[in-house]
């Protein structure tokens, strides 16, 4: 193929963007183009998700069949209106992410193959304070989505008892994720305590479907609550990103209904499309996570 490379304004930037006819996703031929113009059109809702928070890249340079690497530290061949901004950083001290803070960002991280997008808790401007609590609902064989939302609405039911809101988006691999904002002075212990007090009392009532312990052994059939991705150093996959799945299926916010008649074993899984036909009828329906405030309980409670 050739490196042809193909000067783009976006926003009032000049990119250069190659390799547009490679495929990226061999089993449906969706290429490299395609990947660029999907995150394109979606970057104006995606900003709201990830435009203040510093980014970490799951970089697939030869396609979601070859191999991949994370990227947290910004490259720094990037261009100069890239921004970066503090992370969570690793033992060696701080990292510098990328902020991909306006379209032509999202763009130039779509050009380096960068599919996946993860986004920690908490913005950039306050990594201590995450603005939102978390559940990642992994399925363990021959569990799947129809047990991952049967646990999503358990643990909706239970947040609700409390008077807590959530909502849920697929993780657009095999699983289903809860998120409960906060956007209001909390701290990641707290964050991480809270969530795994609710995760086990879940645990203790349904030990037949749900497990809170990462150990393969109690996994299978059953139902992983990760509650552990509230720590300070992780992240998880953003709003509308793609997943490096063998079709280009998007982390997409799903109603309740939605989840209801998963549970009863419809499908729920998006692809960029799909996503993208939802936004032009619903709007964004994971914004209410970053303009709802809410409380958690103190340890006392």
């Amino acid at each position: 193929m050739a490196a042809q490379n193909v000067a783009a304004d976006i926003g009032g930037r000049t990119l250069s963007l190659s390799n547009l006819d490679k495929v990226l996703y061999p089993e449906t031929g969706f290429t490299k183009g395609e990947v660029i113009d999907y995150y394109a059109r979606i970057a104006p809702v995606l900003l709201t998700h990830l435009g203040d928070r510093g980014i970490t890249m799951r970089r697939f340079p030869n396609g979601v069949d070859d191999k991949s690497f994370f990227e947290k530290r910004c490259p720094s061949h990037r261009p100069e209106w890239v921004q970066t901004a503090p992370g969570p950083g690793d033992r060696g001290g701080e990292i510098r992410y990328c902020r991909l803070a306006d379209v032509a960002s999202i763009v130039w991280a779509a050009n380096l193959a960068a599919l996946e997008l993860h986004a920690p808790m908490a913005r950039a401007d306050d990594i201590d304070a995450p603005t939102m609590v978390v559940y990642d609902l992994d399925p363990g064989a021959p569990a799947a989505m129809t047990e991952c939302a049967e646990v999503g609405l358990l643990l909706r039911d239970v947040l609700a008892g409390i008077g807590l809101s959530v909502y849920a988006k697929t993780s657009g691999s095999k699983g289903l994720q809860l998120y409960l904002p906060l956007n209001s002075p909390h701290t990641h212990e707290h964050a991480s305590a809270f969530a795994l007090t609710v995760a086990q009392a879940l645990e203790k009532a349904r030990p037949d479907l749900v497990v809170t312990t990462q150990a393969k052994a109690a996994r299978p059939g059953k139902v992983l609550i990760d509650w552990s991705q509230n720590s300070r150093h992780k992240t998880t996959i953003c709003a509308y990103s793609l997943r490096a799945r063998p079709t280009p299926t998007v982390s997409t916010r799903v109603t309740w209904d939605e989840v209801a008649a998963s549970a009863d074993g419809a499908p729920l899984s998006f692809e960029a499309a799909d996503v993208l036909d939802r936004i032009e009828e619903h709007g964004d329906l994971f914004e209410p996570t970053v303009t709802e405030v809410q409380y958690l309980p103190t340890a006392s409670a």
